[in-house]
Order: structure tokens, then sequence, then C-alpha cells
């Protein structure tokens, strides 16, 4: 495809509503780990010898998995803010700011890392306590009576307004095992259950991570229905059942945990929101836009000065000057565009004129079939589309009527489609996608629904001459064919989520390595690597008889060809015979020979290739035209042979 860069990135002076890329792709994210401190969960796993049984306690586990959490944002999102609240610990601490409330307000609620974007320190401290299990403060040590749930929302609820007020996503993380803190007082009960009703009309989102052990189901009825405030349109649609940790049953609890915890991703910012969707004239619905699959690379978020004692942030500033480096005001540029050898200049009004192409919005044209959409027409990333019932009610009903219509007759809808003012038009296919659920569909990853497919134009297709390549022999093809039947992914299907960027991820390693003062890890496990062990266990014959197979074929292949050109050399008149010199292939070519056919004078009717062939086996450069080649080559046997 011949097709540019990004033109979702535009200059900053074309619109003041404008808006890069990835602020519509994600928003800044606060999270706040709430941990149970209690007897159960500072259990360590009976001593086993096997390889998978658990090894961690509960409490260790819940730590570990926030210092992995901790040191994903640090670097991958570094706007983000996180936090650990320790709560039924025997001591108490909130803030130790000046002014501030202490502990003595939320008894038995330890505040170790404070809501904000993580440092250094704070990664270090957590290490300190998860890896080396050094815990000079005694924070896990669990009170004699829990904590009251009522105060630990609370506290959740002064963390989160005083540090993330602005945040477009609040999030509470709970862990714990025990499923009826309060037994039987109701008074407790209903308390927390207002504390958590407060923190929903702040924003916040209450997630519940809850581990069994010994068998014992966690009850979320007991108490946590009361707390947890489900919301079926963010899910959208996704009525899942809360997905239990399970401890000693030979699963790692930790690796459980952190599943659990990574399949709550932090919500996505629509690429667009509203957007006008027309589907015939007096019939349009709204709808909203997200980006689901964004390339991830290194980038550098800021500018750091190492020149004093400390680094420090530093703020960039543009200035603009001519020839004579006098500073040049903004009213002082214009564009312009080069046209005959000459430069059309425009004002700003003009040069907006000539980039609107029509209001954004999304007008469909008509349908087709689906098997007439090439694989080869994707020439950017699709974008998943969503109703949206803010502007016209019932767009929910509409859009689920298109989705099934276009699903159950296998066709796909062509539209027009401008995303943004001042974005150019693009003409897209709308495809249906299944329910992550069924068997047919081919990308359980991700979500239901409809998918704007960017389509070329003309000029965006470019003419390639595609000879066929050669066929291979029917018998190599049948043995390859088992081989790679055998080889196939789960559900002959490619996962992005279980495959981690290994560059990207070095990258993070290196920095996160820098920032903690901490050795660059030798290497990194790469999910991206062959696993040799089960392709030899699972094709290892089958590989072998194909080399067999191969071995034959070129063997019988080779064999031909020596009897073809013995035949031919018998056929051929006496006089060619005779002047091997010339017609030899170059490096197959022996002194005396090179010597008869310099007497001769034969050398020059040797072609190029075999003149450079024979300067090539004699150690001599084969660099130049003809006429030097047969130079140095005349050179060399006057002199060697």
């Amino acid at each position: 495809m011949a097709w540019g860069g990004d033109e979702d990135r535009r200059p900053e002076d074309e619109g003041e509503e404008e808006l890069d890329e990835v602020d519509y792709k994600t928003q800044k994210d606060a999270v706040l780990f709430a941990i149970d401190v209690n007897e159960s969960m500072l259990v360590q796993p009976p001593t086993t010898h096997s390889k998978k049984a658990e090894k961690d306690s509960p409490i260790a586990a819940a730590l570990k998995c926030a210092y992995q959490f901790m040191q994903q944002r640090i670097i991958a999102q570094p706007k983000d803010m996180m936090g650990i609240l320790l709560f039924g610990t025997d001591k108490s601490r909130f803030r130790d700011e000046i002014g501030g409330r202490g502990g003595t307000g939320y008894p038995h609620c330890y505040l170790f890392t404070d809501l904000d974007v993580p440092a250094a320190e704070d990664v270090k401290c957590l290490k300190l306590l998860v890896e080396e299990g050094e815990d000079p403060d005694e924070v896990l040590v669990p009170a004699k009576e829990p904590a009251a749930m009522a105060n630990v929302l609370f506290c959740a609820n002064q963390v989160f307004t005083t540090n993330a007020a602005n945040f477009g996503s609040r999030r509470l993380f709970i862990i714990t095992d025990n499923d009826n803190p309060h037994g039987n007082d109701k008074t407790a009960k209903s308390s927390a259950a207002v504390r958590a009703k407060d923190l929903y009309d702040l924003g916040v989102a209450i997630e519940l991570f809850p581990i069994s052990q010994g068998g014992k189901k966690f009850d979320v009825s007991k108490f946590y229905d009361d707390i947890i405030y489900r919301d079926p349109a963010a899910e959208a649609g996704s009525l899942d059942e809360l997905k239990t940790s399970k401890a000693g049953d030979g699963l790692s609890l930790l690796n459980s945990l952190i599943s659990n915890i990574n399949s709550k991703q932090t919500p996505k910012r629509a690429y667009f929101s509203n957007l006008q969707f027309e589907l015939a004239p007096n019939l349009t619905i709204s709808i909203k836009g997200y980006m689901p699959l964004h390339r991830q690379h290194p980038a550098r978020i800021c500018y750091v000065w190492l020149g004093g004692e400390q680094p420090q942030l530093a703020q960039s500033e543009t200035i603009k000057v001519d020839s004579e480096t006098r500073t040049v005001d903004k009213s002082e540029v214009t564009k312009a565009y080069k046209f005959g050898g000459e430069y059309i200049h425009f004002k700003p009004e003009e040069a907006a004129l000539l980039k609107n192409l029509g209001s954004k919005g999304l007008r469909l044209i008509g349908f087709k079939p689906r098997s007439l959409l090439p694989t080869w027409a994707s020439v950017k990333k699709s974008i998943f589309i969503f109703p949206s019932e803010e502007h016209y009610v019932g767009s929910t009903r509409v859009f689920s009527a298109l989705w099934q219509k276009l699903l159950a007759a296998d066709k796909v809808g062509i539209a027009w489609f401008i995303a943004r003012d001042n974005v150019n038009p693009v003409m897209v296919a709308i495809i249906p996608s299944r329910t992550p659920d069924e068997e047919a569909s081919e990308t359980p990853f991700l979500p239901a629904g409809l998918w704007l497919y960017p389509l070329p134009f003309a000029d965006d297709v470019r003419n390639v001459e595609l000879s066929a390549p050669p066929r291979p022999a029917d018998e190599l093809t049948d043995k390859m064919r088992e081989i790679v039947q055998n080889l196939q992914l789960p559900r002959a299907m490619y996962n992005p989520q279980k495959y981690p960027n290994p560059s990207l991820q070095w990258h993070y390693k290196v920095l996160q390595a820098m920032a903690l003062d901490e050795d660059v890890p030798e290497a990194l496990d790469d999910a991206t690597m062959p696993k040799y062990k089960q392709i030899e266990k699972r094709v290892g014959g089958y590989l072998g008889e194909w080399k067999e197979a191969l071995a034959d074929k070129a063997g019988a292949l080779m064999k031909n060809r020596a009897v073809k050109r013995e035949a031919e050399d018998d056929d051929a008149p006496a006089a060619k015979r005779a002047k091997p010199a010339a017609k030899a292939a170059g490096s197959q070519m022996s002194n005396a020979q090179l010597k008869q056919a310099l007497e001769q004078d034969t050398l020059k009717k040797m072609t190029v290739a075999q003149l450079r062939d024979v300067l090539a086996s004699k150690g001599v450069s084969a660099v130049g035209k003809k006429a030097d080649l047969l130079e140095k080559l005349e050179q060399w046997i006057e002199e060697n042979v």
C-alpha cells in the first residue's frame, strides 16, 4: 500500500479542539489496593515437593501482585497513580503530613503507600517487603479485632478525594479471603454500605478480588453484594461471574491474582463520542468509537536535565526566528503550497476551507458480500464502534438490528467516514464481529459489535506484477501439511494478549533497573520464542521423514540433470568438445585450461560472470568492467602459471 503516516496525528495549529490519538486511547487511572491483613491471610501453604505447589501466603501473593502492578505502571503509564492500603493491621497510619489526622481517625488502617505517581523509593520499599521479607515497622501484624469496613472505605474516600480529584478513572481493589467481616452486625454492614455508596457517587469503582482457601467457597452474598456496584453498561453487556483466586489447588495464587487484576483493564477513552451515523435519509443514530488495537513503542515522555545535584524535568519552549535571528510572531507566519515552481500563500480561513470536505459523521452508502472484501485492502487499523443513547434514544436497538442482519447475511456495509473536523474522509467497510464465546468467533479477545475497516482509494494501490512461485513436489507438500497441522496455535488462532512485545518489555526492564539502581537483567522471558521441545515432541518424526524425502528428491533431480548433461556432451560436435577452456564454467577451469585459453586468445569469449567466478576463486578482486576483468585475469595467469 502506498499509504503515508498516521493521519490521525495533526499539527497543533489546525484547530483548537484537536486531540492527539494517544489522548483518545486511554485516560489517567488511579488505583488503590486495599489488602486484608488477618491470621488466615498470613498462613503459609504446606511444604510439598511438587513444582506446582503454592509457595506464597495469600498476603505475600497480594503484595507481589501489587508490586508487579506498580512495576508495569511506573514506566508504561507514568501518569497513573497507585497506592497500597493495608487494613486489619495492629498499627494504624493514615498520613504523616502536618495537620493530618494520623492513624487515629481510621483504626487498623495502615496507608503503606499513599496514592501518587509511583516513585523509585516507593518501589524499593515495597520490594524489600515483598522479596526480602523485611518488615521493620511490623505492618503485617494483624489486629485482635477486624477493621471496620466503613472506616476502610471512608479512608479510601479521603485518599481519592485528596490525591485524584480530577482523574477520569478511579478504582479501589479489595483483596481479601474474609467473605463476612462483620458477621451478624447489621449496623456495621449498613454503615459500610453507606460508605460504599459514597464512593460510587464519587465515581470510584470498587473491584473485589476474593481468595478462597481450604476448599471453602467465597460467598459474596454475605457482605460484598451490598458493597460492589456493578454497571452492566460499563461492562458492555458482560455479566460474568466474579472470578475467585483459589489457594492450594496447584494453581499459583499469585498468577491467578495477576490474571484477574489484568482482566480489569483501564477503561479506554472514546476515539470519538456521539458521532452521527446516518443509515438512511431521516434515520440517524449516535455512536462512539474506540481503538482497541494500537501499536505500542518506546516513547520519550519528557526531557530530563542532569546538570544539577538531582535530575529535574525540563520544560521545553519553542521560538520561531527568521534568517536574522529575529523572533517571528505567530501572526506573521502564513501557509503556502508550491505549485508550478512558485509558492501560493493562503490565509488561515482559506487553508481551512481547502480541508473542509464535509461535516464529521458516518454515512452508510450500501452493502457488499463479505467475500468481496480482500485482505490486502487493510491500510490502517480498524475502529470499534458502539451505540450511544445520549443524543438519539433507540440507537442501541437500531445498531443491534444492523449488527445481527450483517452477521446473518454475511455482508459488510460500505460507508463514508469523517472522524473529526479537519480530517481527510475515508471509505470504510462496516464489518460485524461475533461474541467472544461463540465457537465461530475468529477474535475471542475482541468485543462483539461493528468495526470500521478503512479502505484504500485508487491512488493508494500500487500495480505490482506477481510471478507465480515454483510449485514444490506433491509428496513434500503432503508431508509438510502434516507438520503444519500439528504446530497450530490453540484453536488455530493468534491471541495478542498472550504475547508481550519482547523489545518493549526489554526497554522497560532496563529503565526500571536504572531507576531502582539495580543490575540490568541478562535476558528477558520472550513468549515469542519457539518452544523447541514441544516442536520436537509433536513433529520430530514428521520432520525427519520430510528431510529424508527432500534428500531423495534432490538426489534424484541432481542425478537426472547429470545424465542429461552427459547426453548433451555426447551429442555435441567434436569441434565444440575441443574447446573446453572457453566454455568451462568459471571456477571449474584448471590452471592449464586458463593457460591454454590465454595462448589461444579465447579468454575474451568468456562472459563477465565467468570472469568474476575465476577471479574470485583465485583470490583476486572481481570488481570492474569486462576489459578490467580480462586484464586482471591475464596478469594473474602470466605471474602464477
